[in-house]
């Protein structure tokens, strides 16, 4: 699935002209790649996933318009294809290092509770960052989840570091990483690449083409695709239409059976659009209208829905079912205090034993113990009084 033409942009085609969103030849469809079978229940919780990271992030930009979030607010809207198929296909022992702007998602597949997610957003008292950073700063490492930093991709060296020493341990565990076009830019990202496809790291590569970084577009930033890159450090590039998340689960669990043979790492090219700016504060004049108008008809969610309403999921029922939790955490969230200003100088330093990595919902049902029903893990997580989006139980040993 390697691209014709390489040197493709999002952003040079002529507004009278309606063009394709890409100059390139379109990504398999996910009916036409072979994968393992995806149940309905596991299609519906995908939507759910999918909404429950767009109407979180929704949210997120009102309340920071409203003034109660510190800094930026930063959202992937058009984009939870990516991190909410690609995270759907890990096994609870795999982890995940980072999710970055664009990838709530990732943190919803694998559990992390939405209260202390917006909390943290919010700047108020959390266990994931106890207050002290703000927006995308952020991870749960009982969820398997690495916090990620700004500087890209340097979390991408880290996650070749966590693959290496699965290989090294001989666990059949993988390392899944994101970044986007831009990242592949510097240094650290051709280190990571040649150490990992050397060693034959078990790492799944994910890079969120989205034809901007920043302001800049794709036919500025490199002349060969980055799926088109990975040959040259021994291992192979994949494109896959980033807007399709049964593509991007398939796709990504073939790379993690793939890394768990030995096999080594797999680079995934997902092509997708950022329908926003690159963050709240930034209107995104420099994109041509006619560039969202095209990607708009693509919009991920909106033709989901469409394919299961068809096959009789109630569209409306996961949406509500999803604002229902959603206003509930947000209320939880508005209600908790600030942190201390007294414990500011607390956790600077290590003085405790590390404590390893913690075990994240695989929710698929290929793994045993994924939850199936997204209703019933709602209704769980109800009872349980939490306010978790998606799976509710820790899964248990993946299948295989």
């Amino acid at each position: 699935m390697l691209v014709e033409d390489p040197r493709h942009n999002a952003h040079d085609q002529a507004p009278e002209a309606a063009p394709e969103p890409r100059r390139d030849r379109a990504p398999a469809p996910a009916e036409e790649l072979s994968g393992p079978p995806l149940t309905l229940a596991d299609r519906e919780l995908l939507l759910e996933l999918m909404v429950a990271m767009r109407t979180f992030e929704e949210r997120g930009v009102a309340l920071y318009k409203q003034g109660r979030t510190p800094g930026s607010f930063y959202d992937g809207h058009g984009q939870e294809a990516i991190p909410v198929g690609a995270a759907f296909a890990m096994g609870p022992d795999d982890v995940i290092c980072s999710p970055l702007i664009r990838d709530m998602g990732a943190h919803l597949v694998r559990g992390t509770d939405l209260t202390e997610i917006i909390r943290h957003h919010l700047g108020r008292d959390n266990r994931l960052s106890r207050g002290r950073e703000g927006n995308v700063h952020f991870g749960d490492p009982t969820k398997g989840i690495v916090p990620m930093v700004s500087m890209l991709p340097d979390m991408f060296v880290v996650a070749v570091g966590i693959a290496m020493a699965f290989r090294l341990r001989r666990e059949r565990r993988v390392a899944l990483t994101f970044f986007g076009d831009g990242a592949t830019s510097p240094g650290a990202w051709h280190e990571a690449m040649n150490f990992a496809g050397l060693r034959k790291e078990p790492i799944v590569i994910v890079c969120e083409n989205n034809g901007l970084a920043y302001s800049t577009p794709t036919s500025a930033q490199f002349a060969v695709s980055p799926a088109e890159r990975a040959a040259a450090y021994g291992m192979p590039g994949v494109v896959v239409d980033g807007n399709d998340v049964e593509a991007m689960f398939r796709v990504t669990h073939e790379a993690r059976e793939r890394a768990l043979r030995g096999d080594g790492p797999t680079l995934i090219e997902a092509r997708t659009m950022r329908m926003h700016g690159h963050g709240s504060h930034d209107d995104a004049r420099y994109v041509d209208p006619a560039v969202f108008a095209e990607w708009r008809k693509r919009d991920p969610i909106a033709t989901y829905e469409a394919t299961l309403g068809g096959a009789g999921v109630d569209v409306e029922a996961v949406r509500t079912r999803v604002l229902a939790r959603l206003d509930a955490a947000v209320d939880a969230a508005l209600a908790t205090p600030l942190p201390d200003p007294a414990s500011a100088t607390e956790g600077l330093f290590a003085t405790e034993e590390p404590v390893p990595l913690g075990r994240g919902e695989a929710p698929w049902s290929g793994f045993a113990g994924g939850v199936h029903d997204p209703v019933s893990a709602a209704a769980r997580g109800a009872a349980e009084g939490g306010t978790t989006v998606g799976p509710s139980s820790t899964a248990a040993e993946a299948a295989r």
